[in-house]
């Protein structure tokens, strides 16, 4: 091929391109551009050598020149369609590019790596004066491009996850920061193990507690699949990016109710994309990426160089700036990193011990603040005081109790229970046969009965059941009908008539035990101690912080329809005298789905247990995911919270979660799905995403039974599987078993 049949086939791809990026749209610049091309090739036979090239030349300079202009007009959805397209930069250019040498580590089969998902070993090479340095890191990141038949469009399935997860236990064992790029349009919805909710919520957890830089470049940011390896010290989103909690197509088809076959048109994509704030301006003035890189005209290809340059220095400095914030010896060097911004100024990566601790407090605060200039708290003034005065006190009294008296304290009951042990080893016989003869003597033969009693497991008493405590009935038990189990064909359960149905068996079919919803009230009323519970920021509301259409009357009706402001309910209450702290969703409140309101009272929920050293318990009545007219702003709360349980875990917490109903998407993906003990009410679905979500995702039926908390409970993601009447007595017993004497591991 010819110089100049390149460059024509160059321009034609270009065109193309453009053409891609604007879709249907008519566009006076494109058809331009596309008539002037059109008129080059049809007289190019014409022209002699010279006027070819001079033709080339000024149709190049065009193409520049309204590219520029066309940049202007893009739309959020055009953006979308920038990160998606196949001539977009990959993880793959920028290994290329962007660091000296590679290794990518892992197969390329499905089952050894997941070719979604790169990771490598790869290091940069920084001249300073006369010294070369060459400084380590490992990559991790999807990649869409450079084979992508077999790379399944950047959807990490779990495994993927996995990999990414040991690789970056890997680099904070060798101290060495660590450079995740986002290019996914989401996770890919399967269950099988480790189950997609569950290896995310594993991957957050992990990330928040890692004591190496992290930096992470976004590109296509979609929802849990980016979560998993998005939290980061340091996020930069490319300028074209677009970071959100749903696809603008998926956003569309719940605003628009699409079913079956049906597609949302095209102008209501392009609503919800704009009123979902995914762009990288939108995501930067709302404080959920640090930086924006500047790409080239319509968006970064292989062919701009002079792009890699600019990244390349972007995440050394970054890196940089993260070292710099938590080590000791800094002053100069930050100063001429951010007032003359120059690169030019070795850091080593490596951190100290105290580095890494402050580095793990600057990651949760700066995550801690994150949305909350969204949050609307109604709560009075006074009340706020009252409550910081609390909290001070339970701090002060935590400290001195737990901290300062308690160390002593355990130092000397160990003292002790060594001593008694030696006595034990060295008397036992003595002792034993002191018992033999005091076993002779009747006049001790009841004290000894009455010992026993004290140091044996506890029974049921005679007469006692699980109803003595039921003091909320449902409205259901009103209706004067007969109920059809759904299960009535395959085990022949017969009709249940709904007073008896909705009262005396608590909602559970008494021939076959399938479980039908019940009112969170009931679990109020019939699981906690009566006059217990003490709710607390109950005047924390959910909002409309982007201003989505018809999102106000929506949570008004809510609000009115179930008497809470958000769909958490916080409070304090008590199990058999065994005080708590709960945080709750209620799917009757916008099918329980969390938004910024909801992300903070989960939060201050885990503070307030760890302050009070109380355990936790995540009572899941339902929860439909992030609430995804929040955009950003609900997918932002999966870090967060995640944070707040890893230290509350951290300080010793025991964190219980049981699941109801259905359960799916970014909650159980990350801030319940990290409890390690998790537990769900029989007939209960959960999962990462439902069946009409996988069928349009996958383009796959799933099994009517794969969300079922049996099938949940054989792929290891819960612990067991719970009865509703039992769930008192399981409740507490799980609390005495797990947490013990002080409820509190350590």
């Amino acid at each position: 091929m010819t110089e100049i049949e390149k460059q024509i086939q160059d321009l034609t791809e270009r065109l193309r391109y453009i053409q891609d990026i604007f879709g249907n749209r008519e566009n006076a610049n494109i058809a331009l551009l596309g008539s002037k091309l059109n008129d080059f090739t049809k007289n190019r036979q014409s022209l002699d050598q010279a006027q070819v090239k001079r033709h080339l030349s000024s149709l190049s300079d065009l193409f520049n020149f309204l590219e520029s202009k066309l940049e202007k007009e893009l739309t959020p959805m055009d953006r979308v369609r920038i990160v998606r397209h196949p001539q977009r930069i990959s993880l793959g250019d920028i290994l290329e590019n962007v660091y000296d040498n590679y290794t990518e580590i892992g197969g390329k089969d499905e089952y050894s790596i997941d070719p979604s998902m790169i990771i490598a070993r790869a290091y940069i090479t920084r001249k300073v004066g006369k010294k070369v340095y060459k400084q380590p890191v490992m990559v991790i990141g999807q990649e869409k491009g450079h084979g992508q038949e077999f790379r399944n469009g950047g959807s990490v399935k779990p495994w993927g996850n996995a990999k990414a997860m040991e690789y970056m236990k890997v680099a904070e064992t060798e101290n060495i920061p660590i450079h995740t790029y986002i290019f996914t349009p989401g996770a890919f919805p399967v269950e099988d193990y480790p189950g997609a909710a569950q290896q995310i919520a594993k991957n957050i957890y992990a990330m928040a507690g890692l004591k190496v830089p992290v930096v992470a470049v976004i590109s296509e940011g979609g929802s849990g699949g980016a979560e998993a390896i998005g939290l980061a010290d340091t996020r930069i989103m490319l300028s074209h990016g677009y970071y959100s909690v749903i696809s603008p197509e998926g956003a569309a088809a719940i605003e628009g109710r699409i079913k079956g076959e049906m597609r949302a048109t095209p102008e209501l994509v392009d609503r919800c994309a704009r009123q979902l704030k995914i762009t990288a301006r939108d995501n930067l003035k709302m404080g959920y990426v640090d930086r924006i890189l500047d790409e080239p005209a319509l968006g970064a290809r292989p062919e701009h160089f002079d792009f890699f340059k600019k990244l390349r220095q972007e995440v050394i400095m970054a890196t940089d700036e993260i070292v710099l914030s938590v080590r000791g010896f800094k002053l100069f060097r930050a100063i001429a990193l951010k007032k003359l911004n120059n690169p030019n100024i070795y850091v080593r990566w490596s951190l100290s011990p105290k580095s890494k601790e402050r580095l793990s407090w600057q990651r949760y605060q700066k995550f801690r603040n994150l949305s909350r200039q969204f949050l609307i708290d109604k709560t009075p003034a006074w009340q706020k005081a009252l409550s910081t005065v609390s909290h001070g006190g339970s701090s002060v009294y935590s400290f001195l109790r737990y901290e300062f008296l308690g160390r002593h304290q355990r130092k000397i009951t160990h003292l002790a229970e060594d001593v008694q042990g030696e006595v034990q080893a060295l008397f036992g016989r003595i002792m034993n046969k002191g018992s033999e003869i005091i076993q002779k003597i009747p006049v001790l033969k009841k004290e000894k009965e009455e010992t026993c009693n004290l140091t044996t497991l506890s029974s049921w008493e005679s007469g006692m059941s699980w109803d003595e405590h039921c003091r909320y009935i449902s409205p259901q038990a009103n209706q004067d009908r007969t109920i059809t189990c759904p299960n009535s064909s395959k085990f022949g359960c017969l009709d249940l008539w709904a007073p008896d149905l909705f009262g005396d068996f608590a909602g559970v079919c008494s021939y076959c035990g399938h479980h039908f919803s019940m009112e969170y009230e009931w679990y109020l009323f019939n699981v906690f101690d009566s006059r217990s519970i003490r709710e607390f920021n109950s005047k924390v509301e959910s909002s409309n912080p982007l201003g989505f259409d018809g999102l106000d009357l929506k949570l008004e009706q809510a609000k009115k329809k179930t008497g809470h402001k958000s769909a958490c309910m916080t409070f304090e209450a008590e199990i058999k005298g065994v005080r708590m702290v709960v945080a709750m969703l209620m799917a009757g409140f916008r099918g329980g789905s969390v938004g910024v309101a909801e992300g903070e009272k989960f939060i201050q929920a885990a503070e307030l247990a760890r302050t009070k050293h109380l355990p936790f318990f995540a009572y899941v009545h339902g929860t439909a995911g992030i609430r995804i007219q929040e955009g950003t702003n609900g997918v932002i709360q999966m870090p967060r919270c995640t944070l707040a349980v890893r230290r509350y875990l951290e300080s010793g917490g025991l964190y219980l979660v049981l699941y109801d109903t259905n359960s799916y998407a970014g909650p159980v993906a990350s801030f319940l799905g990290c409890s390690p003990y998790q537990f769900a009410v029989r007939s209960a679905n959960i999962g990462f995403a439902g069946p009409g979500v996988i069928r349009e995702t996958t383009g796959q039926d799933i099994p009517p039974d794969y969300h079922k908390a049996f099938m949940t409970l054989s792929r290891g993601h819960i612990q067991g599987i719970w009865d509703r009447r039992e769930i008192r007595t399981n409740l507490y017993h799980a609390l005495m078993t797990m947490g013990g004497e002080f409820l509190y591991y350590r």
